[in-house]
């Protein structure tokens, strides 16, 4: 393809310049985001003789949206068009999770209903937990939790109806409901412990942790690990059209049920690149060993025979605003649990990152995952809880992003294309012929 060669307010000529051909395509303009519709050059190149080329999608927006905004250059996030801040210093992660999913921030009746509408359906099928004990004692969370939301759909063949937007809106109030049980359960599994059951009377994350660590027949949540617990789960609510979210997705395009779509993008999450990142971050710390240890694992990374992991993300070109609120909650939760000593490690390691030119220039600043595994860790969560932990609240914000797909008329089921760079017409060789 050649080059620009005219630009109009609303439109962009392109030259291919072997073909002498011009392609005038339209612009589209968001409130900051502006696009080319590339769609037309589709339509009069019908044998798909022009496509763009952009591995990774680096440089592509394959849908329409009005959930997450983010504005990487100055670290930018915001839920329908609040910022992260505020959500996270003033809301709950349910009233976080209403606003994601139905756009606008709740009345009190509304949230009520809300709360009390995903109170009434934490319990899973009693088969579930047959399921559960299926695994081996040391199997890995994730890979517990994305069969069992595999599982769920089984339960719930109703929910295939996804044109109906009562029974789109039962079947995502199950799954919110039923996350935290489902986490909690193969938490427990791992552990040799009996299974803990819902108790109403606990608010969404104080539930959860009674499920997970109650000993005995009482258990009192602490209130500052509990309100910890919900500002991590509404900063890891969504984040635009990441990896996980894209996989719900192009699976929600072929309308699959959500709970089938959603495995799969729990799969997509459980990568070391993705959810699976805070679980590295602790290793890479836990290997530091030792502050004195940080300048001899520095040279290693800019030799390139080590990974710094938890700095650096594809869309934010400066500091997380997710890792500074993290960053707070840290200290509260340590002043009820002690210090953990990895946090004078992960602090030293980010003064030095932020200091030296080689990172900088690089944009590698700390996200979210940099400081949220030591919070974890300081909670009692074993690293194979991680990513499930990453799942539960994200939950909701794949399930925005997959109603939001079904209802834009201007989506079909996901198909890329290819450059194809293989073989030309090949004849069968017989066996006997071979070399």
């Amino acid at each position: 393809m050649g080059d620009n060669v005219n630009a109009g307010p609303n439109t962009l000529t392109v030259r291919d310049n072997r073909t002498g051909r011009e392609y005038e395509v339209p612009i589209l303009e968001g409130d900051v985001i502006r696009a080319i519709d590339l769609r037309k050059i589709k339509v009069q190149d019908a044998d798909f003789g022009m496509m763009t080329y952009d591995p990774a999608y680096t440089n592509t927006a394959s849908t329409r949206s009005t959930i997450t905004y983010i504005d990487g250059d100055v670290g930018i996030l915001r839920y329908r068009g609040y910022p992260i801040e505020q959500l996270a210093e003033r809301s709950t992660h349910l009233e976080t999770a209403y606003l994601l999913l139905k756009g606008e921030l709740p009345t009190q009746r509304h949230l009520n209903q809300f709360v009390h509408d995903v109170t009434r359906h934490t319990y899973v099928h009693e088969n579930m937990t047959k399921l559960l004990e299926g695994f081996r004692y040391d199997a890995h969370a994730m890979g517990m939790m994305i069969s069992g939301v595999a599982a769920l759909s089984t339960f719930y063949p109703e929910a295939k109806n996804v044109t109906d937007a009562g029974n789109r809106w039962a079947q995502i109030t199950r799954l919110v409901a039923k996350m935290p049980t489902l986490a909690a359960f193969c938490y427990r599994h791992h552990r040799g412990l009996p299974y803990v059951y819902p108790e109403n009377e606990f608010s969404y994350t104080g539930n959860f942790l009674n499920m997970l660590f109650r000993i005995g027949s009482k258990y009192k949540p602490n209130p500052v690990l509990e309100r910890a617990l919900d500002i991590l789960f509404i900063l890891h609510a969504d984040h635009e059209q990441n990896c996980s979210t894209t996989t719900m997705r192009v699976i929600g395009s072929s309308q699959a049920d959500p709970y089938s779509a959603l495995a799969g993008a729990m799969a997509a999450l459980y990568g070391p690149l993705h959810g699976g990142a805070n679980e590295a971050v602790l290793r890479m710390l836990t290997k530091i060993g030792d502050v004195k240890n940080i300048p001899t694992f520095i040279e290693k990374v800019k030799n390139k025979e080590e990974k710094l992991m938890g700095f650096g993300h594809r869309v934010y070109k400066s500091y997380d605003p997710r890792a500074n609120i993290i960053k707070r909650t840290a200290d509260e939760v340590f002043d009820v649990t002690g210090r953990n000593p990895l946090l004078d490690i992960a602090l030293e390691l980010e003064r030095i990152a932020l200091d030296e030119d080689y990172f900088v220039q690089r944009n590698l600043y700390p996200n979210v995952d940099f400081y949220s595994g030591i919070i974890y860790e300081a909670m009692g969560f074993p690293v194979e809880m991680f990513p499930v932990l990453f799942a539960i609240p994200r939950t909701v914000g794949w399930l925005a992003q997959w109603e939001e797909l079904l209802l834009d008329d201007e989506q079909k089921i996901a198909r890329p294309r290819q450059v194809y760079l293989g073989a030309d017409t090949r004849d069968f060789v017989p066996m006997s012929e071979r070399k």
